[in-house]
């Protein structure tokens, strides 16, 4: 008989044979332990568990690493946005400290000078290569007349040529069609600057034997009350003389650069004031400091007072215009 023949009796043998151990095992297990045949499906249903547990804690992960991303992105936007406005009220604000300081500066200029000023604004300039011009916001409105002089703290820049009920044309010192009577500061000779171009004047009419020498500063005259007499225009750069001829010219640096102006004064009355006196050691930027020393120098306590003599200027030919226009100046209204 074959051993490997079916045999109901021999297969309970062998399970009576295993499970034996197993059920002898079973009753040795220490209280509270879970059953043998538990085991097998505990240990499945717990791989499970964590396999579940790491899959949804990844999935969890993964999506609020997203949300905070997405919320990073937003934080970051509105940070950018936050920082744009700032960085504009920053700018704002330094734009305002600026002008603050040159409104400071003109403030003091005029609170130290017996000419009648009129603040005014630069709003617009010529944008004709040919001709160079600025409009300001004051007009006749504002008691503006043709001729009047525009200055700044630091020297002249032009006269008024047209007005209108609020705002004026101004012709700038470089200007072709530009004259204004002016003096050499250390000779008293006399000449007429015109505009040459961009960044330079020409001193015409000058005598020939007039001392003239590169580096002297040339300043108004004063004729006519459009300017203050002895106030800044250039400083000259070069001196030509012609063979034949009685009379010479020079080139000349304006003070004032046209580029960057923003405020700017209106002469109304000049008040007949000379700057000869404040400025008789030469001028240079700012004038306003010069002005300043020359308003605060005194008598000193316990020392007497030195005064520096006042330089005569030459007699001044009735003849010589203050500006290119002959229109006479009108009558300056009360």
């Amino acid at each position: 008989m074959n051993f490997f023949a079916f045999d109901l009796r021999k297969i309970l043998v062998v399970i009576a044979v295993v499970a034996l151990p197993i059920i002898s095992i079973n009753m040795k297990r220490a209280p509270g332990e879970a059953p043998w045949y538990q085991k097998p499906f505990s240990w499945t249903i717990s791989l499970m568990q964590d396999s579940y547990s790491n899959f949804t804690s990844g999935v969890r992960g993964t999506t609020s690493m997203y949300m905070n991303l997405i919320g990073i992105k937003r934080q970051n936007q509105s940070l950018l946005r936050e920082n744009e406005e700032l960085r504009a009220q920053l700018g704002s604000i330094e734009e305002l400290k600026l002008e603050n300081q040159r409104l400071s500066k003109l403030l003091e200029f005029r609170e130290q000078t017996k000419m009648k000023l009129l603040a005014a604004k630069v709003i617009a300039r010529d944008l004709n290569p040919d001709h160079e011009s600025i409009r300001i916001n004051r007009g006749y409105r504002e008691g503006l007349r043709k001729l009047q002089g525009i200055i700044t703290v630091n020297g002249v820049v032009g006269y008024v040529v047209s007005t209108q009920m609020d705002s004026a044309q101004v012709i700038l010192l470089t200007d072709r069609s530009a004259s204004i009577d002016a003096l050499v500061q250390r000779t008293r000779a006399r000449g007429l600057t015109n505009g040459r171009s961009s960044g330079s004047l020409r001193l015409r009419y000058l005598e020939r034997a007039d001392d003239v020498a590169v580096g002297d500063a040339v300043v108004t005259s004063g004729s006519k009350g459009y300017f203050p007499k002895g106030f800044p225009i250039g400083r000259v750069t070069s001196v030509r003389k012609t063979d034949f001829g009685i009379s010479q010219e020079a080139m000349v640096e304006p003070v004032v650069s046209a580029s960057n102006l923003e405020e700017v004064f209106v002469v109304i009355e000049s008040g007949n004031e000379d700057f000869g006196d404040r400025l008789s050691t030469g001028f240079g930027l700012p004038l306003l400091s010069k002005i300043n020393s020359g308003t605060n120098s005194g008598p000193s306590s316990g020392g007497s007072a030195s005064t520096t003599p006042k330089p005569t200027p030459l007699p001044q030919p009735a003849a010589t215009p203050s500006v290119s226009s002959a229109t006479p100046r009108p009558k300056p209204t009360p």
